[in-house]
């Protein structure tokens, strides 16, 4: 199995919170991704889901996705058209919530990525290797377990159950 995502990296920090991804307010309002993706990270940024391109990459620190466990936080990112996030660290609810829709989580070093970088993230069964084209670097991320690309590999939980009706590799 494997995967490969290019984009342009987008820079963010450490701590970054599921309410940070997503305003509280804005889910009072809907819960609609499509909607949503109009406001991500405007606490951050509030000219950030204006500047997104499909096809980014979100790139942070430590302990990105930590707070509330609200799986919206995920779909509002894969809905501005980012299919992955690079961190050195996840909130375990978040990093779950990814895997389950989609949304590739990768565990690595981060702190020789730039703002606009250009990289390639190959995940396959050898791990997670993030070439970075604008600095000819390469970085290995923490490997996934065979069922997690999987599932990542069919789209998330969801389409994987629909080809495989249970949990095989």
């Amino acid at each position: 199995m494997r995967i490969v995502i290019d984009g342009r990296a987008r820079l963010l920090g450490d701590d970054v919170s599921t309410d940070a991804i997503i305003l509280s307010r804005r889910k009072k309002e809907t819960l609609d991704p499509a909607v949503l993706c109009r406001y991500l990270l405007e606490s951050v940024d509030p000219d950030f889901a204006g500047s997104v391109r499909p096809g980014d990459l979100l790139v942070a620190g430590k302990n990105f996705g930590c707070g509330s466990a609200m799986e919206v936080a995920v779909t509002v990112v894969l809905a501005a058209g980012v299919r992955a996030v690079l961190a050195r660290s996840f909130s375990r609810t978040y990093y779950r919530n990814a895997i389950n829709n989609g949304l590739v989580p990768i565990e690595c070093d981060t702190s020789g990525i730039e703002e606009g970088n250009l990289l390639d993230a190959v995940l396959d069964d050898s791990g997670i290797r993030v070439l970075n084209q604008t600095r000819g670097s390469e970085i290995s991320g923490n490997p996934l377990p065979e069922v997690m690309l999987a599932i990542l590999s069919a789209g998330g939980l969801i389409p994987y159950f629909r080809l495989n009706r249970d949990f095989r590799a």
